[in-house]
């Protein structure tokens, strides 16, 4: 078999590398192809892992987009068990950790990522948890029991909807944040302060500007140390510091990496035939801007139907306004666009306390908006803006910060 004749391969069964699966299929590619997966389970999306799954009101069905069956249906061969021990980009193959050596016509790099480990934390401590997928959220589950007491650390969205979660079934939740602020690389600080305001109002024991300086308790951590010298008793660590992109087995087959494989505007690696998406691909949005990655359902779903139609010869650039969504509690935060501090920002409260942020560019047009607010009260307001990025209307300050004045005025020209 040459190169040409050879299966089409996705290295990743998440969710990105499963919609990239299903997509080729769906747009009529009937040769064979391999979906290859880390984990045993068939392609899920991760949003429910912190909310549905640690609260038990949806399990491993109510997170896949396509069971075993719907694999074997399609002619889709799910491998796992075997993952891929090196690539040889020039010859177009791929070989096994069990040694057997594979040819593709068209690869898929998908590999995600994994959650970054707590440095001082040996592996043997059974109640330091991590979450990133789901066995990991079952482990979780199993022990946020009424009345433990939990320690978060990390104040990003994980280590966030984690507290929020471990709240509503009854623990005693501290959260550390080493940061000024919550979420604050990706939130405007006045949204950053309302979402503080709103855990500590729930319950949770923040504490900010402060890191871990040492865990206390063998086999089992029962307190930890802060660096301001406090010291915390908890039953449970749940660790959410951020994601490593799995980029060791592209970076050793020579492929172009930064802080993931970076692509083209079609999403093509360095390499001929081959393509990158989800957490772990690095892009550009504009083809003058600055390489960036995206954890988000949007750009994994995106990413992953994208790719597949280029595997398949479309030649589309990949043009999607990013945005993401978070739940907290009761409330909701979602943006749409860039939100960038170079930008020129506006505010517009909405109703029940919410705040909607617009970020404008010199010429006053569109380019992010952030909402937050209770239930899915900015949903509608978020999805005008992000038709407004598209469309690029001048507007006027004065009335986007006016609640009165309605959004959809600027689309109708």
């Amino acid at each position: 078999m040459n190169a040409a004749n050879a299966p089409m391969v996705i290295i990743g069964a998440g969710h990105s590398g499963g919609r990239a699966a299903m997509t080729l299929r769906a747009e009529g590619y009937e040769g064979p192809l391999l979906l290859i997966g880390d984990e045993v389970h068939p392609p899920y999306e991760r949003p429910p892992l912190s909310k549905g799954i640690l609260q038990g009101a949806t399990d491993l069905a109510g997170c896949t987009f396509c069971d075993a069956a719907q694999l074997a249906e399609a002619g889709i061969e799910h491998l796992v068990g075997n993952p891929v021990a090196r690539l040889a980009a020039q010859d177009h193959q791929l070989v096994l950790q069990d040694g057997r050596a594979l040819l593709y016509s068209k690869l898929l790099l998908a590999t995600g990522g994994r959650a970054r480990r707590l440095p001082m934390a040996p592996a043997a401590l059974a109640n330091v948890l991590y979450l990133r997928t789901h066995d990991e959220a079952l482990a979780l589950r199993d022990q946020l029991q009424p009345g433990a007491r939990l320690l978060v650390v990390g104040g990003g969205f994980i280590g966030l909807e984690v507290a929020a979660t471990a709240r509503l079934l009854g623990c005693a939740v501290t959260l550390v944040e080493a940061g000024p602020r919550l979420a604050g690389r990706a939130l405007p600080a006045q949204i950053s302060d309302r979402l503080l305001a709103l855990h500590r109002e729930r319950g949770v024991d923040v504490r900010l500007d402060v890191g871990l300086e040492r865990l206390l308790g063998s086999p089992q951590v029962d307190a930890v140390e802060l660096t301001d010298g406090q010291r915390i008793a908890c039953d449970l660590v749940v660790v959410g510091i951020g994601m490593q992109p799995n980029t060791e087995l592209a970076a050793a087959a020579g492929l172009e990496v930064g802080q993931g494989i970076r692509v083209d505007d079609q999403l093509r690696a360095s390499a001929p035939d081959i393509y990158a998406a989800g957490d772990v691909c690095e892009f550009r949005l504009h083809p003058a801007g600055e390489y960036q990655r995206q954890e988000t359902w949007r750009n994994a779903e995106a990413q992953g139907r994208h790719a597949a139609l280029n595997m398949l010869g479309a030649g589309l650039p990949f043009a999607v306004i990013p945005g993401f969504w978070s739940d907290q509690y009761d409330w909701s935060l979602q943006t749409t666009g860039v939100l960038a501090g170079s930008l020129h920002t506006v505010s517009r409260s909405t109703a029940g306390d919410g705040l909607l942020m617009f970020y404008l560019d010199a010429e006053q047009r569109l380019q992010g908006a952030c909402g937050w607010g209770p239930g899915n009260s900015v949903a509608k307001d978020i999805k005008l803006c992000e038709r407004l990025i598209t469309a690029g209307p001048v507007l006027r300050t004065d009335a986007l910060a006016d609640p009165g004045q309605p959004l959809k005025q600027w689309l109708r020209g």
